[in-house]
């Protein structure tokens, strides 16, 4: 006697692989994904919110900068914070081929909203540059 095609079971043997069907495997993994999902979501949320608090308290620009010989840069710096917040900002100088030629960290005192102060970059090199490295608050 030979098997035919058409004797062949269609599903597998009941209770062989298990109770649970595909439907229902499928829509638990829809489950875990969205929850999953969710958390993700709420972390990288967090994650910006947390930064952006964190930028606002204090922070700056160099709107303009001159070359004045070449072992001096001054830079405007312009600084907007939240009142009573104090801390410091970083400059530096850069010459031509991108060697830092000069830094300077410049104390921001806690008084108002706002801090405008043209400062000088003493150098090594002629300085080209004046960039704002970043603004720190005072803990």
């Amino acid at each position: 006697m030979t098997a035919s095609s058409e004797t062949s079971p269609s599903a597998p043997p009941r209770g062989r692989y298990g109770g649970r069907s595909d439907a229902q495997a499928d829509r638990t993994l829809k489950r875990v994904g969205a929850v999953l999902g969710v958390l993700l979501i709420a972390l990288v949320a967090w994650l910006g919110g947390s930064y952006l608090l964190k930028a606002s308290k204090l922070s700056g620009t160099v709107p303009e900068f001159q070359v004045v010989s070449d072992t001096e840069v001054q830079a405007q710096l312009s600084v907007t914070k939240s009142a009573g917040t104090a801390g410091s900002c970083t400059i530096r100088s850069q010459s031509a081929d991108g060697t830092v030629v000069g830094q300077l960290d410049v104390p921001v005192p806690g008084d108002g909203t706002s801090f405008v102060k043209v400062v000088t970059i003493r150098t090594t090199a002629r300085g080209t540059t004046a960039e704002l490295l970043g603004c720190t608050p005072t803990k």
